[in-house]
């Protein structure tokens, strides 16, 4: 039977929507010659051993043929077995030259053979040909068509939702997010049944063509906050990002402030949580990590687990996180500051306890502070990037031979190794392990100024870090806030996790919504 084609109009209209971009018009069309379209592919993807080509006829009486190409390493095998059973049923049915196929009844052979019909698309340019092979779709070009017809086969092994190793949960879901961007927002979508739940996706890169996406809960965002967010999304188009932490950078207000402005997760239930809060998510395909934008200063000390926990035990658990950041912070600083400057200030008892441990050491109390610092933070590298069985036992071995043989050998006194072992105890209590470097960083200059000036170098440098805090923005919005600016139910839930109940009150109130400004 003879079939008419149905997308001649479709095409036309095409060609004349003014609407179409310069670097469209630019594009390479597909000829109606079989043979130059078959040509021109051999020659964009030269020494591409894993790019499969397949001459079918598709029509005894008319004798013409059809280019099927797919790259066999990212499909299916049984979708590109699909293809011979669909060219029989071509070649059966006798469906007529090529310019008169019709697109519909060639979509009915394959739905026929279990190929759903939402895979498929048809395309006009040997530049969308190339993408949609390199995308893991089977390409079908007839005989003087100047169109591909092309449908999805994608299929690359990834492993299953589990358990994410960096975010233990006591108590709570357990399921964490994959290298796999659609199953991601899945996992997303079934948490957050709402329309209000808006969802951008676009490729970035000009080789990676990396498909990233962004999302947020309508009504939640301040409208400055989204806009911001949007402007820098839409820069982002030639850069080859691979780790949605690639974006923590493009989207921060400053670059080199050792406060991060942004969370990462890879549970799904965080990230609702966020965007409940009116946060903004940025998810990447090939990485697990989700990004939440904007991250203030406050909301590292919290932890998912808080709100599945009794409500005193939470707000016990997280005054321990704050005092650890401090004690981080603070601590070599104020040891040096007070063994060095206000040894008055000490007890007479631990003074004589310091004096004697300090007889005959060769180094000053800074000097020895950051030697000791050096090898503490060199073990915790080598722990973190050293296979998990080794890791674990040359951080524990490690500390102990290394604080044993320092005592030993006159270079660290027996104080020093306490306070320095207490400072990395109590960095290891954030649970955001990018908010914990930046105690790590700034501990050494705070260090040098309680050295210098002792307890007036160390309140220079807390006003300086203040001082910044209070300046930074995170897309908008007050880093530093509720401390600067202070907003008092806010500051409250900071240093203890409210019940339910009460957050729920509070919640309501138009001073303390998400898009209320701050005064």
């Amino acid at each position: 039977m003879r079939l008419k084609r149905r997308w001649q109009k479709q095409g036309k209209e095409t060609q004349n929507d003014p609407n179409k971009s310069a670097s469209d018009k630019k594009q390479t069309d597909l000829s109606t010659d079989l043979k130059k379209n078959e040509t021109a592919l051999k020659d964009t993807f030269k020494d591409c051993q894993d790019i499969v080509y397949h001459t079918y006829q598709f029509s005894q009486e008319f004798r013409e043929q059809a280019l099927v190409v797919f790259c066999e390493t990212i499909i299916q095998n049984e979708k590109a077995n699909v293809l011979k059973e669909v060219m029989q049923d071509l070649v059966t049915h006798e469906v007529g030259p090529s310019t008169e196929v019709d697109l519909y009844e060639i979509k009915r052979f394959f739905i026929k053979h279990g190929v759903s019909s939402r895979a498929f698309e048809l395309v006009e340019t040997q530049e969308e040909v190339r993408d949609k092979i390199l995308e893991g779709h089977i390409i079908i070009i007839f005989h003087n068509w100047n169109k591909a017809l092309t449908y999805d086969a994608f299929s690359v092994e990834k492993r299953s939702v589990s358990e994410p190793q960096n975010e233990v949960s006591i108590i709570g879901p357990r399921e964490g997010t994959i290298e796999n961007l659609t199953k991601n927002i899945g996992l997303v979508r079934s948490r957050l049944k709402t329309e209000k739940l808006k969802f951008t996706i676009k490729n970035l890169g000009n080789n990676t063509k990396a498909k990233a996406a962004y999302a947020y809960l309508e009504g939640s965002v301040p409208e400055d906050t989204l806009k911001q967010f949007k402007q820098k999304f839409d820069k982002i188009n030639e850069e080859e990002i691979l780790e949605t932490s690639y974006f923590a950078e493009l989207f921060e207000d400053s670059t080199f402030s050792p406060f991060p402005q942004y969370r990462t997760t890879e549970r799904p239930d965080v990230a609702v949580s966020a965007l409940l809060e009116g946060k903004i998510i940025a998810l990447l395909d090939g990485t697990p990590t989700i990004l939440i934008c904007p991250g203030l200063f406050t909301e590292f000390f919290q932890s998912p687990s808080d709100y599945y926990q009794r409500t005193i035990f939470s707000s016990f658990i997280r005054s321990l996180r704050i005092i650890g950041y401090i004690i981080s912070l603070s601590l070599p600083s104020i040891y040096i500051a007070l063994s060095t400057f206000h040894t008055e200030l000490i007890p007479t008892v631990l003074l004589m306890a310091i004096l004697d441990t300090r007889e005959g050491m060769p180094f000053p109390a800074l000097l020895e502070a950051l030697i000791m610092i050096f090898f503490f933070e060199m073990l915790q590298e080598a722990g973190l990037r050293l296979p998990r069985p080794i890791g674990s036992a040359v951080s524990i071995v490690g500390a102990l031979v290394i604080g044993d043989a320092a005592i030993n050998a006159g270079i660290a006194s027996p104080m020093m190794v306490v306070v320095v072992a207490l400072t990395g105890i109590a960095s290891f209590s954030i649970p955001q392990y990018d908010f914990g470097t930046s105690a790590r960083i700034l501990r050494i200059p705070l260090m040098f100024a309680a050295a210098v000036l002792g307890g007036f170098g160390l309140m220079i440098g807390f006003l300086l870090i203040y001082l910044h805090l209070a300046s930074l923005r995170a897309l908008g919005q007050p880093y530093f806030a509720p401390l600067g600016p202070i907003r008092r139910g806010v500051l409250y839930e900071f240093l203890f996790r409210s019940p339910l109940t009460v957050q729920l009150r509070r919640h309501q109130r138009d001073d303390l919504s998400p898009n209320s400004k701050v005064k």
